[in-house]
C-alpha cells in the first residue's frame, strides 16, 4: 500500500481505568490500570493504521515539553513517519487525563488554553500542511480542528488527487463538501441539531457531502449514504467492552484504510465498524491495537 497521510491532533494521554462503577462525589474508587501513551484523534488513528499494516506519515500540532521523548520513541518503534512534525522541548506539552469505566469516560484537558494561546499568538501551535507530504499518497485523514490549516490540507489533497477522510466538520464546509468519507459522531451531530430536526440535519449532511457521509451513534445503529442516494443503516458489531476510549479514532482509521484499499461503501462501513469493535474490546489501544486478522474475524462472525 502507498503511504497514508494524517493531519490533526496529537497529544499525550493519561488514561485511568477504575472498574465497573463510575465516579461518585466523595466516594473512593480503586484504580485498576493506568497508562500514558501518545493519543489524540490523529495520534490514535496512526497507531491503529500502523497495526493494520499501513505506511503512515503524520503531521499536526507541535509536540512540546515532556511529550517530545514519548512521541518520538513510540512512533519510531511503530515505523510511523513523524518527520513533518515540529518538536519543541521547551514548550508546554498538550496532555489530557481520561477517567474510564466501561463505556463511560470523562476527559480532563487543557484544550481551551491551547486554543486561547493560539488566538493570541501570531505563530500557531500547529504546522502548515505541505504538498510534498501529501502528493502520491493512497489516502489521507484530516481533522478539522486547526481551521485554515486543516482546510489547506484538504485543498492540497484535492489538488493532488488524494481522497481523504474527515470527522465532525460543518455540513456546509469545504472540508465536508470535498471529502471522500466524512464521519460525523453522534455527539457532534447532536450539537448541530439545535433548531433543526435530526432528519433535516441528516439530509443537509448527505446532500452537501462530496462522497460518503457516515453519522455514527455510539454503539447504536448508525446511518450512511451519498448525495442523491438512499439513507442506509448499519448495526455495529457487538463485543465485550473494556473501554470505549479511542473508538471513534479507530473507526476513522478503519475508514481511511478501507478507502486506501478501494473498498465500496458497504465494505468500508463494515470494516471501520469491525476495527472500532476490536479496539474497544481491550485496554489500552496503544498496547493492543486491532490486527487485520482480528478485524476480518469480527466481520466473518456476523456472516
Amino acid at each position: 500500500m502507498k503511504k497514508i497521510y494524517l493531519y490533526g491532533m496529537i497529544c499525550l494521554s493519561h488514561s485511568f481505568l477504575i472498574g465497573d462503577e463510575f465516579l461518585i462525589p466523595d466516594t473512593y474508587r480503586e484504580m485498576q490500570q493506568k497508562y500514558c501513551f501518545p493519543g489524540g484523534e490523529t495520534g490514535t488513528c496512526a497507531t491503529v493504521l500502523s497495526s493494520l499494516g499501513a505506511d503512515v506519515c503524520m503531521d499536526g500540532n507541535h509536540i512540546c515539553g515532556g511529550a517530545v521523548k514519548t512521541v518520538k520513541e513510540f512512533y519510531t518503534r511503530l515505523g510511523v513517519d513523524i518527520s513533518p512534525l515540529t518538536f519543541d522541548e521547551n514548550g508546554e506539552a498538550l496532555e489530557d487525563y481520561i477517567i474510564i469505566s466501561g463505556d463511560i469516560r470523562t476527559p480532563l484537558g487543557t484544550y481551551g488554553k491551547f486554543y486561547e494561546n493560539a488566538k493570541s499568538s501570531s505563530e500557531k501551535p500547529w504546522n502548515t500542511p505541505k504538498e510534498e507530504h501529501i502528493r502520491g499518497c493512497a489516502a489521507a485523514a484530516v481533522d478539522p480542528y486547526f481551521f485554515e490549516a486543516s482546510e489547506k490540507a484538504t485543498r492540497l489533497c484535492v489538488k493532488c488527487g488524494v481522497p481523504y477522510v474527515t470527522v465532525d466538520c460543518a455540513y456546509d464546509s469545504y472540508i465536508h463538501k470535498n471529502s471522500a468519507v466524512s464521519v460525523i459522531s453522534g455527539e457532534s451531530f447532536e450539537s448541530t441539531c439545535k433548531g433543526s430536526t435530526r432528519q433535516e440535519i441528516t439530509e443537509n449532511y448527505m446532500q452537501n457531502g462530496g462522497g460518503l457521509t457516515i453519522i455514527t451513534n455510539g454503539g447504536g445503529e448508525f446511518v450512511y449514504g451519498r448525495k442523491g442516494g438512499d439513507i442506509k443503516r448499519f448495526t455495529p458489531y457487538k463485543v465485550s467492552v473494556q473501554s470505549t476510549l479511542g473508538a471513534g479514532d479507530s473507526f476513522k482509521a478503519g475508514c481511511v484504510y478501507a478507502l486506501a484499499q478501494g473498498m465500496g461503501d458497504e465494505s468500508l462501513v463494515s470494516f471501520a465498524s469491525a476495527v472500532a469493535a476490536a479496539a474497544i474490546s481491550r485496554f489500552p489501544i496503544p498496547l493492543y491495537p486491532p490486527k487485520k486478522d482480528e478485524v476480518y474475524g469480527i466481520i466473518k462472525s456476523r456472516e
